[in-house]
């Protein structure tokens, strides 16, 4: 852009001036500055509307930047005080009859002809569990029954000959030697009928015994006979019988556990590979301790029930009296190799490592049996990610 002037010279001709190029650049530059300091003004402070936006949305002032617990991490805890629970011992064992009993053969043994029972029968005092074969026996009963008809015979024939030798000795016809005689006859007579009744009796009896007979009533556990096999008394058990069906649990506890315990007990039983459990009590503890592995066995008696199978394996839980423990949730207890702990928040906000000894695990968490009193800030959940030492800022949360 130039611009005229009038300028009057020496000899008064006007003369025209213009403005040089390079101070118009200079204006344009001046005019380009002025407007990228006010774009970079509105930036700045659009830039700090933004940001007390965000404070205040925080809910306060930006923490000083020398506050230590400025980045300290955020984590829940809780006080657990003490609660009264059922003091519980789990133990492990196998299940079996409470009075197993195994039913052989009693007589001089055969050949099986019959076999009315099967394991899972139950079955009455007498009844006949097999049959032997008895026809040999069968005919020498008849035989015995005979001698005692013969000798009965001879019996009678010694008794009417007494008799009648004693009509004649007061006539002077018969000696009182004859009569003596007649007696000892007719007494001999009467006792071989007593010996051949005798026999008769036994060979019943022997044949009797040929049936194997159930001892007492109770649940056939096993049967291991069949029609056909010749049996005799060297033979192994026929039936294993449980008396009145009367089952129990062999549990294996330590000895403290044992100690814990009583006679009379209750406890419940969970046969592995099922959800249901079975009430019963221990009506026997052992008396000795096995060295090897340091545990005594614990009889827990059963009634009869179709989940319950003498061999198979269990799990039982003994009531051992009330315990008052603090109970944490399962995510506030962890475990290294040294042991189980937990960790607490202590008074200078620093998360610190606390061993503690679990008992029982109920529904509302597990039992700490040592190790804590109950007044604790314990971490929650998240424990594994803090380190021992480490400032956090603990929010309590109250346990339901």
């Amino acid at each position: 852009m130039n611009y005229e002037s009038g300028v009057i010279a020496e000899k008064g001709e006007p003369i025209a001036v213009g403005i040089e190029p390079e101070a118009e650049e200079q204006e344009e530059k001046r005019r380009f500055d002025r407007r990228k300091i006010v774009i970079i003004g509105s930036l700045v402070v659009l830039a700090l509307a933004i940001a007390a936006y965000f404070v205040m949305r925080g809910g306060g002032t930006a923490t000083p930047a020398g506050d230590e617990n400025a980045q300290a991490p955020t984590v829940t805890v809780v006080t657990p005080g003490k609660t009264t629970v059922e003091g519980q011992i789990t133990a492990t064992g196998t299940l079996a009859a409470r009075r197993e009993m195994p039913v052989g053969v009693v007589g001089e043994g055969g050949r099986v002809v019959s076999v009315p029972v099967d394991a899972g029968d139950w079955v009455r005092q007498g009844q006949v569990l097999a049959s032997i074969d008895r026809s040999v026996q069968s005919q020498q009963v008849q035989s015995a029954a005979a001698q005692i008809q013969v000798a009965q015979a001879d019996a009678n024939l010694a008794q009417a000959n007494l008799d009648r030798a004693l009509q004649l000795v007061e006539r002077g016809f018969v000696s009182k030697a004859d009569v003596d005689r007649l007696t000892a006859t007719r007494d001999a007579a009467a006792a071989r009928v007593r010996v051949a009744q005798a026999q008769l009796r036994e060979l019943r009896a022997r044949t009797a015994r040929l049936n194997v007979l159930a001892p007492a009533s109770g649940y056939v556990l096993e049967r291991n006979v069949e029609t056909g096999q010749t049996v005799g008394a060297g033979s192994p058990a026929l039936f294993r019988i449980a008396r009145g069906g009367e089952m129990e649990m062999l549990a294996r506890l330590n000895e403290d556990s044992l100690a814990a315990i009583s006679v009379g007990t209750s406890a419940q039983i969970r046969p592995i590979g099922t959800e249901r459990l079975f009430t019963g009590q221990v009506w026997q503890i052992s008396p000795t301790i096995d060295q090897q592995d340091r545990q005594g066995t614990a009889r827990i008696a059963l009634a009869y029930a179709p989940g319950l199978r003498p061999g198979g394996f269990a799990t039982a839980t003994i009531a051992s009296g009330t315990v008052v423990a603090p109970i944490l949730p399962e995510s506030a207890v962890l475990s290294d190799r040294e042991g189980d702990y937990v960790l607490i928040v202590n008074g200078e906000d620093k998360a610190e490592r606390r061993p503690v000894t679990t008992g029982s695990v109920t529904a509302k968490g597990i039992v700490i049996a040592e190790g804590l009193s109950g007044s604790e800030r314990v971490v929650l959940r998240a424990g594994g990610f803090l380190t021992e030492g480490e400032t956090v800022r603990a929010q309590l949360a109250k346990l339901d």
